[in-house]
């Protein structure tokens, strides 16, 4: 199976379009779901969109904000003759999520989720959920803020959305999620799920350790210095670490349910590290210039391919 290469542009739907899910049900109603349901009201996508979540400070936001037409804190409720749910709940949560809303599903439901991290979700998801129904994907975007208040339109305009659909899944119902995300303008690929969380470990997970270990590194030396620090942070700073205000309670999740890959890319980075240190401790001019050099390299041939995000997004 392969949706690779289907990247169509957003195009606004017509008014009498007919839309492709009859009831998206949101479990979890954060950046992401909110964003895609803000999207998918916008463009008529769904006949009805109904939202779950564990806090109701939560659902009566996103009621507010007219992200969906009605939230229920019972799961059961929120699912039940939905033709499409998304999960979008952290890493970890996932399995509970599924085993709370399978019992409820509609036989022809399709079930797909938004994490960063895929090969642990199937795991996860697999004893409770009829994977032929389920198709895992990631929308590569997203920004440090979080909550329902943080969804906005068009967030994934011209933005990666892979999915990673197992040899069992329902090639419908991969195109029916492949579908959506096109529809808001994202490009879709496939790939394998342990090939996406080793990708997204170089390109997004990594990024965010180093961004939230160089904000507390300026933390203990703003305590040595008492506070004659962080108050001088400049652009170069701000910029790199301005993903170091993401979720906790989410990244926490990527971590620890992709770590085979966040180590590896870890241990690769603490080399590198190690000879830029021996090059400077050596003042080793031409091979400090050729490491600043290749990365200048790699950084403009990824700008110049359109990088579909920054390192900083989920």
């Amino acid at each position: 199976m392969s949706l690779a290469g289907l990247d169509a542009g957003l195009v606004e739907r017509s008014a009498d379009a007919r839309p492709l899910f009859d009831r998206i049900a949101f479990v979890g109603i954060g950046l992401i779901n909110g964003s895609l349901a803000r999207d998918a009201r916008r463009l008529g996508l769904a006949g009805r969109l109904v939202a779950t979540a564990r806090r109701r400070e939560t659902l009566d936001e996103a009621l507010a904000l007219g992200l969906v037409d009605e939230v229920t804190g019972d799961a059961a409720l929120a699912v039940r003759d939905a033709d499409l749910v998304v999960l979008g709940v952290p890493v970890g949560a996932s399995g509970e999520a599924a085993r709370a809303i399978a019992p409820f599903l509609r036989p022809d439901a399709v079930v797909t989720d938004v994490g960063s991290v895929k090969a642990r979700v199937i795991d996860l998801v697999a004893p409770h959920l009829d994977m032929r129904r389920f198709v895992p994907g990631h929308p590569v975007a997203g920004a440090e803020t979080s909550g329902p208040a943080a969804a906005v339109e068009h967030l994934f305009r011209d933005r990666w959305c892979i999915l990673t659909p197992r040899g069992d899944t329902d090639p419908a119902a991969a195109e029916r999620v492949a579908a959506l995300w096109r529809a808001v303008g994202a490009k879709v690929e496939t790939m394998g799920a342990a090939q996406h969380d080793k990708v997204l470990a170089a390109v997004s997970h990594l990024p965010h350790l180093l961004a939230f270990n160089a904000v507390n590194t300026a933390g203990d030396v703003e305590d040595a210095l008492q506070g004659e620090v962080l108050k001088y942070a400049a652009g170069g700073f701000r910029d790199f670490t301005r993903i170091a205000g993401a979720d906790p309670a989410m990244w926490r999740d990527v971590f620890l349910h992709n770590k085979p890959a966040v180590l590896e890319l870890i241990g690769r980075y603490v080399e590198n590290l190690s000879a830029l240190q021996r090059s400077i401790r050596r003042n080793e001019a031409d091979a400090l210039f050729a490491s600043f050099a290749s990365a200048r390299a790699i950084h403009r041939g990824e700008a110049r391919a359109g990088g579909a995000s920054s390192p900083g997004t989920p």
